[in-house]
């Protein structure tokens, strides 16, 4: 199945679900493998390090420093990787409200992480943006 690309429709359908818990960002050396007994959401290698964004209770136990403590936002259109415009409408609207966000794509939908604090205004600025499209 094909995902969205018009943005209209993405914007008018983005459905925003807020996940349950508070997810952190970690690091690990270059060198150092991710350690068996945890589950990190995402991970992403980079030349300085593999970036872990998992649970802030697993990070807590498994002993690792973490920072942006953040909610987990997915917007659960079907959109599609190659659509032009979704994130930046959403990105530069929440940064106009003054919340920071840390976007990801993944295969099926995009998923937004901002701060713990502020997601409840990023969740009525993502319904504002969906019932204005709808006008």
């Amino acid at each position: 199945m094909t995902g969205e690309r018009d943005l209209d429709a993405l914007l008018s359908n983005m459905k925003p679900e807020i996940l349950e818990g508070i997810f952190v960002f970690c690091t690990l050396a270059p060198n150092v493998s991710i350690p068996a007994t945890i589950s990190p959401m995402l991970t992403f290698r980079e030349r300085e390090g593999t970036t872990l964004v998992m649970l802030h209770e697993q990070a807590e136990r498994a002993g690792l420093h973490h920072e942006f403590p953040s909610r987990l936002i997915t917007l659960t259109v079907r959109s599609a990787l190659d659509a032009v415009g979704f994130l930046a409408a959403i990105t530069a609207r929440l940064a106009e409200a003054g919340i920071s966000v840390n976007a990801v794509s993944a295969f099926h939908h995009d998923h937004l992480f901002v701060p713990a604090n502020r997601a409840d205004e990023a969740m009525a600025v993502l319904r504002e943006m969906s019932k204005a499209t709808h006008s």
